[in-house]
């Protein structure tokens, strides 16, 4: 076997955790959702040795990811260039005030999120459900199958990439695959996604954000009671899809 065969074997067997890599995302996602963190805090909520901890925000910081003052952490220019460069999701192309105007039209708590590799990661929030946005604060990242938004995301891959991802979940979600595929028609055919949450308390509905060129770029969730959002379900879903279409023209495509 050559190198090169050897290198696509280790690609194509999916994404794996990798320690150094995990505490880093860690250490900024804590950042991004705790902003003015002490050194600390960070450790604890890590729960590592303080030396490690402190190595790694200490070029974090030198590389512009973080921001120190006053012995607290921010997010730091470097970050912020990272997600205006890479095009995908410019800033300002969905904006606070379009969730907003979705939220006051629904009634219900509107996230934008964004796939981040087999994750989805949740980027904004507008709405009151205390519920829902709890536990999207503190679990930013999901598993696609776990959430409305990101099984909205994988009925719109190319098959193959889609077949690939399946592929890669282990036992332990075969329930989700089995769910998503009896799914994947109808969501293919609505362009909405649905999903049941905290005991069949929450109810979401989502779907894809694309560019003008009609590329995904970007998934739009609306979490409320099931009690009120099941009976007003066509409703919310024509409401959704409306804005959505709506953001469209406005959102370049990628560089």
């Amino acid at each position: 076997m050559t190198v090169s065969d050897s290198s696509s074997d280790r690609v194509d067997r999916g994404p794996q955790n990798h320690r150094t890599i995990d505490r880093v995302t860690r250490i900024l996602e804590e950042v991004v959702y705790n902003p003015g963190m002490t050194f600390a805090e960070l450790s604890r909520a890590l729960d590592a040795p303080k030396s490690s901890v402190h190595g790694f925000i200490r070029g974090l910081v030198a590389a512009g990811w973080l921001h120190q003052d006053n012995n607290r952490f921010y997010i730091g220019p470097a970050l912020h260039g990272l997600t205006l460069a890479s095009g995908h999701l410019r800033a300002g192309s969905v904006t606070d005030a379009d969730l907003q105007a979705l939220h006051e039209a629904t009634g219900v708590t509107v996230f934008l999120g964004v796939q981040a590799g087999d994750n989805l990661i949740y980027v904004s929030e507008i709405g009151a459900d205390l519920l829902a946005g709890f536990g999207a604060r503190k679990n930013i990242r999901r598993r696609l199958l776990e959430t409305a938004g990101g099984k909205a995301l994988l009925a719109d891959q190319p098959a193959s990439q889609m077949d690939a991802y399946l592929r890669r979940c282990g036992s332990d979600e075969a329930a989700l695959v089995d769910t998503f595929l009896s799914e994947y028609d109808e969501i293919k055919r609505t362009r909405v996604a649905r999903n049941t949450l905290h005991g069949g308390t929450r109810f979401a509905l989502a779907t894809v954000v694309r560019n003008k060129a009609g590329k995904p770029v970007a998934e739009v969730t609306l979490v409320g009671a099931s009690a009120d959002m099941l009976p007003r379900e066509q409703e919310l879903r024509k409401l959704l899809l409306d804005h959505v279409d709506g953001w469209q023209q406005r959102i370049g495509s990628p560089r």
